[in-house]
């Protein structure tokens, strides 16, 4: 739980991401009351950073949400033991102040194609052999 509050984004097994999206649901709704209890409630749950966190940056995202605040989509299955595997994050993203959004530079139109074809050798052409009749022999 501390990892998705950090990270904002983790990848998991499916059985795990679904046991702890009703803890989560839990603690942020803990933390949108912003009472002295729901830090002391949070940390029980939380390492100290989390808890900062969860309290003054995520909470706030979902102050108009009354529940639902993780997102599971499903990856495919691990190679090594077909285990079913998932990214879970938050349904609201949330603001980042640090990292700046650049649009992707403007591709460069390449001119008109230029077809370029091969040029065959040109085959020698022989004249046509002439027929020969053969001449049946008269038997004696």
């Amino acid at each position: 739980m501390t990892s998705l509050v950090l990270d904002e984004k983790i990848q998991t097994t499916e059985a795990k991401a679904k046991s702890i999206k009703g803890q989560i649901d839990k603690l942020v709704t803990k933390a949108k009351k912003r009472e002295e209890e729901a830090g002391r409630f949070l940390s029980a749950h939380l390492m100290p950073q989390a808890v900062e966190k969860m309290i003054n940056r995520i909470a706030p995202q979902f102050k108009n949400r009354s529940g639902g605040y993780t997102r599971i989509v499903r990856l495919g299955n691990r190679v090594s033991d077909s285990a079913s595997m998932v990214v879970m994050e938050w349904v609201e993203t949330i603001q980042r102040a640090e990292i700046k959004i650049q649009k992707p530079a403007k591709k460069i139109k390449k001119s008109a194609k230029v077809s370029k074809t091969k040029k065959t050798p040109a085959k020698k052409v022989s004249p046509p052999k002439p027929k020969t009749k053969k001449v049946a022999k008269a038997k004696k």
